[in-house]
C-alpha cells in the first residue's frame, strides 16, 4: 500500500540517485545484485549481534531495489533483470527470517508461518503477473496490496529492533501478508475473466 500510494514522495530521491549511478556508467543488474548483497549482510549483522545495523542494511538494500527500477526504465529493461530483481528481493526477505530464526529459535513456529503467508502472497502476484494482459510501468503487470515491500520492511523492523515483540509482530506480519494474498486473490478473479 505504502509503495504504490507514498512513493511520489521518495521518487525524486530514488531519480536522483539512478541517474547519477547511470552517469557512472553502473547498470541496473549492478545495482540489483548490489541490493542483494546488502540485504544479505543485514541478515549477517543481525546474527552477529548488530540490529540497528542490520535494520539500516534492509532499509539500504529496499533504497537500492527501488534504484534500480528506476534505472532500468530509463535505460532498457530486461526481463532477466526482473527475474533478478523478485528473486534476490525474497532472497533478503528469507536471510532476515533465517537469520531471526537463528537468534530466536523459540519463534521458529511463527516464522515459518510468515515464510508460507510470503509464499502464498507472492504465488499469487506472480502468477497474476504473468498471465495478466494488462501491463503497468514495470515489466509486469504489478498487483499492488494491503501489504507491499515498504510495509515488510517497517514489519521486519520492528522484530529485529524489537525482541520482546517478536512473537505477535511476526504473527501480525503472518496476518497482514495472508490478508494481502487473498486480497490479490479477489482481485485476480475480477481482472483476469
Amino acid at each position: 500500500m505504502l509503495d504504490t500510494h507514498a512513493r511520489k514522495y521518495v521518487q525524486p530521491s530514488i531519480d536522483k540517485t539512478a541517474r547519477w549511478l547511470l552517469e557512472q556508467d553502473r547498470t541496473p543488474d549492478q545495482v540489483t545484485i548490489l541490493a542483494l548483497v546488502v540485504g544479505l549482510g543485514a541478515s549477517v549483522f543481525y546474527i552477529m549481534g548488530y540490529p540497528v545495523l542490520a535494520v539500516v542494511f534492509l532499509w539500504m538494500s529496499g533504497y537500492l531495489d527501488a534504484v534500480d527500477g528506476t534505472m532500468a526504465r530509463y535505460t532498457k529493461s530486461s526481463p532477466f533483470g526482473t527475474v533478478m530483481d523478485i528473486t534476490f528481493d525474497r532472497l533478503v526477505e528469507i536471510g532476515i527470517i533465517l537469520a531471526v530464526a537463528f537468534v530466536y529459535p523459540e519463534v521458529i513456529w511463527p516464522l515459518l508461518l510468515l515464510s508460507v503467508s510470503i509464499i502464498f502472497s507472492m504465488t499469487i502476484f506472480l502468477v497474476v503477473g504473468a498471465v495478466s494482459e494488462k501491463a503497468g510501468v514495470k515489466s509486469f503487470y504489478y498487483q499492488a496490496g494491503a501489504a507491499e515491500r515498504t510495509e515488510g520492511f517497517i514489519l521486519f523492523s520492528i522484530m529485529l529492533l524489537f525482541p520482546e515483540f517478536l512473537f505477535w509482530t511476526t504473527l501480525l506480519f503472518f496476518a497482514v501478508e495472508t490478508f494481502t494474498g487473498l486480497q490479490r486473490f479477489v482481485e485476480a478473479k475480477k481482472i483476469l475473466r
